[in-house]
């Protein structure tokens, strides 16, 4: 049987284990865990010299004695607790004091004043602003007399406060008083319409007008078309024509024009063998405030018009100027010059020297004898009219008259740009020779 041994079965203890070491703690943690407490307002401890409590002997402005302002925003603060404060004691963090244990000196610092007050500043800057709203109520009241005329203008600031609309009624046609509106006669209030017109040249203020805008017009309208039977008494070769096809537009064309105001100041119409267009002479009445006059001729013809025009009046200039020396012409629209061929022929020069040549057009000598009527590139006549004519009960009488005066001038034109028919010529001719 072999030895027993003396090493013992049992089995060994096991190793004492280390001791844990205390983990330390994330600043994150420590923060997490003291945002899941209550938060606390902390006081200070009167005990400790080492940090005390700066009071602020500056009171806020919005609770100074006199009228306060309108404050930009309050910070809502945290309420104070009842009994409970947390101390900042280093020997012990944990100890909680009560509401004996902390100095009542502090009770008294403006450090808590403003707080404590809280009821009455809200009270306080209700009442502000509505003294401020009010103030501002009161001023815009007064200043809307001023510039209630210029509401229609748009960037307009009515100085009412956000959420508040302006409705600006739409004014009504001017009232006429005691002329009542005819159809042979203008009225006042159209001259007047255009006279406001011209001060206030803008789309809003017309859209703003337009009342007084489609009364003027039809006004206008009615007037040309009672003309129409007059001067075709005065000229045969004028059709009668609707109002629209002799009343121009009162939008300009401003696409290459540097005056940028988009409506024309005045009321025109033309009445020619094609109306207000047509490359035939026409007899012109403008209505203007204080520019209004009556004329007739070619303004600016085109250039193929223009050169037969050169050409008879290089060939025979006395045609033209047979009739420039017509006694009535003389007396109505050169100003009663006398019979002297010189003189009316500068006259009618100058009524055309604002597009004439300069020098000599192409094809003349700068020595030709009608060099100042070859140089023209416009040829009409024209005499104002003053406004109390043109408003008067016998204004169309007195413009028949003169277009009756223009009527050789303007068939004249016609007879050179324009030339009738042979056939129909000589016919027209013959039945007047047989009357």
């Amino acid at each position: 049987m072999p030895p027993r041994s003396t090493r013992s079965t049992r089995a060994a203890p096991a190793p004492a284990a280390a001791p844990e070491s205390t983990r330390k703690r994330r600043a994150s943690a420590r923060v997490a865990e003291a945002s899941s407490t209550a938060l606390k307002k902390q006081k200070y401890a009167s005990n400790t010299p080492e940090k005390a409590i700066k009071s602020t002997t500056k009171q806020s402005k919005y609770f100074g004695k006199g009228e306060p302002k309108e404050p930009k925003g309050r910070a809502k603060r945290s309420k104070k607790p009842k009994n409970e404060y947390i101390s900042e004691n280093e020997d012990n963090p944990d100890a909680v004091f009560s509401d004996k244990d902390w100095d009542s000196s502090d009770a008294n610092s403006d450090f808590w004043r403003a707080e404590e007050s809280t009821t009455a500043g809200k009270e306080k800057i209700s009442q502000a602003i509505k003294d401020f709203a009010q103030k501002r109520g009161t001023k815009s009241e007064a200043a809307e007399p001023s510039e209630q005329k210029d509401l229609w203008r748009e960037g307009v600031k009515t100085g009412l406060g956000p959420g508040k609309e302006v409705l600006i009624k739409k004014p009504k046609a001017r009232d006429p008083g005691d002329v009542l509106y005819n159809d042979d006669t203008l009225h006042p209030n159209t001259m007047l319409f255009l006279k406001d017109l011209a001060k206030n040249n803008e789309r809003e203020w017309l859209k703003a007008h337009d009342a007084d805008y489609r009364t003027s017009k039809k006004d206008w309208d009615t007037f040309v078309e009672t003309l129409t039977e007059k001067i075709v008494v005065e000229d045969g070769t004028i059709p009668e024509l609707p109002a629209k096809d002799l009343v121009f537009r009162i939008h300009r064309d401003i696409r290459f024009s540097k005056d940028p105001t988009p409506y024309k100041t005045h009321f025109s119409a033309a009445w020619s063998r094609t109306g207000r267009k047509g490359p035939y002479a026409a007899y012109y009445v403008h209505c203007q405030p204080g520019a209004s006059f009556v004329g007739s001729g070619l303004w600016h013809p085109e250039a193929d018009k223009l050169a037969l025009l050169r050409e008879d009046i290089d060939g025979n200039s006395q045609g033209l100027k047979a009739i420039l020396r017509e006694n009535d012409l003389r007396r109505e629209f050169f100003g009663g010059i006398p019979d002297d061929e010189d003189k009316f022929v500068k006259a009618f020069v100058r009524q055309n020297s604002e597009s004439a040549l300069k020098t000599k057009p192409k094809g003349y000598e700068h020595d030709n004898e009608n060099i100042q009527l070859l140089r023209l590139r416009s040829f009409t006549i024209g005499k104002p009219i003053p406004d109390a004519d043109l408003l008067g009960s016998d204004a169309q009488e007195k413009i028949a008259n003169l277009i009756g005066i223009m009527e050789p001038f303007v068939t004249y034109l016609n007879s050179v740009v324009m030339p009738d028919p042979v056939g129909q010529g000589s016919t027209a001719s013959d039945s007047s020779e047989d009357e």
